[in-house]
């Protein structure tokens, strides 16, 4: 749950970085840690905060308190993390340390540089959850790194609110994010417990910061947290948290434990769908009726690189489905066929003339999309009274009537779509160089074929199947 009000009495400017540590943990979980100042005789103990001891409880000697940090560390290792009393920015950092002894003879060495040192409990940040930071009411965050990896490129970015009930659903808890204006609190959250106060959430460092501008979160993927969910299943995620109609979806992932969202749709019948890491149109299977997850991923992905989670996914009485994307001349082309519209997508049929009803709500659909998110694609059924969203896509196409991928080229090769999509894949990665596609036949500019001819980026234009 997502509080609000200033914690600035949290982290005064000139509270030292082990001070400032301590007063957090008086309110959030922290790693767990103790600290030391440099004297005469050595390492003197500062500050404390141990799992099921009172707060900076005072040991005999650094090597008692070294050992205690030990045995509740749940890696088996530490790391010190050393700063100057006038300066908290970091001196010298040594990680995963193994033995109390490594860590005294640090100890030593540092107290005689009159260096001040945290040793505290070494976290896996691999170890299936998230580490990032909030600032206002955005959060920012990633798998597989520190607080301080949206620094780097890779990282999701979700309003406050999306991003709290995001962890809920997925994780199943999510962070006490205490914010206000001009508030940056760093966190981590863990599937096993961990901390001073062995919880799920960890928090690393509050500070005051300007205040954001009022503009809104760019939402997008792929993301290192799209990447280990889904895309596919990211993309239904949010377009649930914006509030969209999305089949109640149970995520059964590699790395993440399996995890339920979406809206009942009064069908008892399930679709299976694989998740692969980013967008590959058409290619790993969509199945109607339940299949063995296992032996699906085992047979199409062997090696456990390309899908990283199965969808079983309620299935929509859908009276007419389709796909719908914003072309290079901003006009919306909504596309489908009367059913479920397998074969629509897969190229192997034309699309339909579709009533009059269903494309305007799909058209209403789009632009409550696009003001939640900016340019979207998506994917849809109609079920008689509304339209699901059935896969979401950020950004607008490059195509535009017959024109699927814009540019010239030296030649051009020509491809009957009725060929259908594996051997378009293979032809496409056989292309002469400064080459092009002619696409003959009828085909949708939002069906897996235009999909897969803009993924690979070459000059692709529609022609009549009687055209030479």
């Amino acid at each position: 749950m997502i509080h609000s009000g200033n914690l600035s009495h949290l982290a005064p400017p000139d509270f030292r970085k082990d001070a400032t540590l301590d007063r957090l943990a008086e309110r959030f979980n922290v790693a767990q840690f103790v600290s030391f100042s440099p004297s005469p005789s050595g390492p003197r103990q500062e500050y404390c905060r141990l799992a099921g001891l009172p707060a900076n409880h005072q040991f005999a000697t650094a090597s008692e308190a070294v050992q205690a940090l030990f045995e509740r560390s749940g890696e088996g290792t530490v790391n010190i993390r050393t700063f100057s009393e006038a300066s908290s920015q970091s001196r010298e950092f040594l990680y995963a340390l193994q033995d109390s002894e490594a860590v005294l003879t640090a100890l030593a060495r540092f107290a005689a540089e009159g260096s001040f040192a945290i040793v505290n409990e070494t976290i896996d940040v691999s170890d299936g959850g998230v580490s990032g930071v909030i600032l206002d009411d955005v959060v920012e965050f990633r798998p597989d790194a520190t607080p301080r990896g949206v620094e780097r490129e890779g990282f999701a970015s979700l309003p406050a609110p999306w991003a709290n009930a995001a962890f809920q659903t997925v994780f199943g808890f999510g962070p006490e994010l205490a914010h206000g204006e001009a508030a940056r609190l760093e966190f981590s959250l863990h599937p096993a417990p961990r901390g001073y106060r062995q919880s799920h959430v960890l928090y690393w460092e509050f500070g005051p910061h300007e205040t954001l501008p009022g503009n809104r979160v760019d939402v997008r993927w792929p993301n290192d947290f799209s990447r280990m969910m889904g895309d596919k299943a990211f993309g239904l995620l949010v377009a649930h948290l914006a509030g969209f109609p999305v089949p109640r979806s149970t995520v059964i992932g590699r790395r993440l434990a399996p995890f339920a969202f979406g809206t009942r749709t009064g069908s008892k019948e399930i679709w299976t769908r694989t998740c692969p890491v980013e967008q590959v149109p058409g290619k790993f299977t969509t199945s109607r009726g339940w299949l063995d997850p296992f032996s699906l991923l085992l047979r199409e992905d062997p090696d456990g690189t390309a899908i990283v989670s199965v969808l079983a996914q309620e299935a929509v009485p859908a009276v007419w489905s389709g796909a719908a994307v914003q072309g290079a001349d901003r006009i919306l082309y909504v596309e489908g066929a009367c059913g479920t519209g397998e074969d629509f997508m897969q190229g192997t049929t034309p699309p339909m003339a579709l009533p009059d009803v269903v494309v305007a709500t799909v058209h209403a659909t789009h632009a409550r999309l696009v003001a939640a998110l900016g340019d979207v694609r998506f994917e849809w059924a109609f079920d008689g009274e509304q339209v699901w969203v059935m896969q979401l896509h950020r950004g607008a196409s490059r195509s535009a009537g017959s024109i699927i991928v814009p540019g010239e080229a030296d030649g051009w090769v020509v491809f009957d779509v009725s060929e259908g999509l594996e051997s378009l894949r293979l032809r496409v990665q056989s292309l002469p160089t400064g080459h092009g596609l002619l696409l003959r036949g009828e085909v949708g500019l939002t069906s897996h074929i235009a999909d897969v001819a803009r993924k690979a980026e070459v000059p692709t234009r529609m022609i009549r199947a009687d055209d030479a």
